[in-house]
């Protein structure tokens, strides 16, 4: 699977107001915070849209580093397990 697109979110502020339109047509976001990984299914879970904000959002607000779009799936944040999965 290749990456289609990268945010660089420590360049790009990227806020509450913005996720709507930049998740729109996602399906999943995997989301890390240290060794704890989130993950949502924006495609079957209604209430995941709602939990958005407080799993991609940093502590400035900002989306959080690194982030990444790969097919209809997001990578948030790091984690070593989670992008071996995905890049092999």
């Amino acid at each position: 699977m290749t990456v289609r697109e990268t945010v660089n979110a420590a360049k790009e502020r990227i806020g509450e107001a913005d996720l709507a339109e930049l998740f729109e047509g996602s399906r999943k976001v995997t989301a890390a915070k240290g060794k704890k990984v989130v993950v949502l299914d924006l495609a079957k879970d209604p209430d995941a849209q709602q939990q958005l904000a407080a799993v991609v959002l940093g502590p400035t607000g900002n989306l959080r580093a690194p982030s990444a779009k790969v097919g209809k799936n997001w990578l948030i944040g790091f984690n070593e397990d989670e992008y071996s999965k995905v890049f092999g």
